[in-house]
């Protein structure tokens, strides 16, 4: 493994000589507009090894992406290896449908303590929940990105990840909608504490979701990817283009239902991924098609 490699994966070369925030924040940015957030091994019938090595050679140089595990997986060998002070944490998250967290721990995400002052960097929740600069560990203080309004909320050591959102404006439909207008307009997305985890800790998660029928990772074929301007997701058959504020306060999603060879082509044009293996597209009836309050 070599960072020179990794770094020519995501299209960066500036310098890196000081483990700060400033750098940390432009290779964050580049990880996640290069590496996508994606779970098509699964349903191209490819195993998930969740060893640094196989994940390495699968997002580096197969010039994949990867799921939580893998992508903060790897950001964390890199930032150690710029000599920056990072654990990994594990997190909990929050299912919309359940209105509940999960009972078990089903998330990895960083800390990175630079100053004096702890940052969270997470590469790996993709959709429209995935921030685009790493996050100060402060509670209650509200932190504006492009994506939207980002905060954390603590409560006896647990801490509490939530998202402002933002209206959709669909060209198909006349009014800007919200996903689910009665839970209001805090999202959710995971809790965590403080506890330093090692990636072994999620080796029995890493298996489970790979053979649990019940997850949304096996119910949903999913690929997203942050792009300047908002994101691409790709969910079974179909195609949403997400652009933040659009308007004030409204962000513009263009949906797109793809044949199965128009899959293949978004795959290479959009994500600049080519299978090995062929996918087998899934989505659940019953379930959003999109990844705008699902992901």
């Amino acid at each position: 493994m070599n960072i020179q490699e990794y770094f020519e994966r995501i299209s960066y070369n500036q310098s890196h000589k000081d483990a700060d925030l400033q750098t940390l924040t432009v290779i964050f940015q580049h990880h996640i507009q290069a590496i996508p957030f994606e779970n098509l091994s699964m349903h191209c019938g490819e195993t998930i090894e969740l060893d640094l090595q196989s994940t390495y050679n699968k997002i580096v140089r197969k010039k994949r992406g990867g799921w939580c595990l893998e992508s903060n997986h790897l950001l964390f060998w890199a930032l150690q290896e710029l000599g920056y002070d990072v654990c990994i944490l594990g997190g909990n998250s929050y299912k919309p449908a359940e209105r509940a967290y999960t009972a078990e721990i089903n998330h990895i995400l960083l800390k990175v303590v630079i100053e004096g002052n702890s940052y969270i960097v997470d590469a790996g929740f993709g959709g429209a929940y995935q921030a685009w600069q790493p996050l100060m560990l402060i509670s209650g203080k509200d932190q504006p990105q492009i994506p939207g309004i980002f905060r954390f909320m603590e409560d006896n050591g647990t801490w509490y990840f939530e998202k402002v959102k933002r209206k959709h404006y669909i060209p198909e439909q006349s009014v800007p909608s919200t996903d689910t207008p009665e839970l209001g307009n805090i999202r959710k997305i995971y809790t965590f504490t403080l506890e330093p985890r090692c990636i072994n800790d999620f080796q029995e998660l890493n298996t489970y979701l790979q053979v649990s029928p019940d997850n949304i990772l096996q119910k949903k074929s999913i690929c997203t990817l942050q792009t300047t301007e908002g994101l691409y997701a790709l969910v079974g058959w179909t195609f949403t283009k997400v652009k933040y504020n659009y308007m004030e306060d409204v962000d513009l999603m263009q949906i797109t239902t793809l044949t199965d060879e128009e899959v293949e082509k978004t795959l290479k044009d959009k994500f600049n991924i080519v299978l090995e293996n062929k996918l087998i597209p899934v989505n659940v009836r019953g379930l959003p098609p999109n990844l705008v309050d699902t992901i």
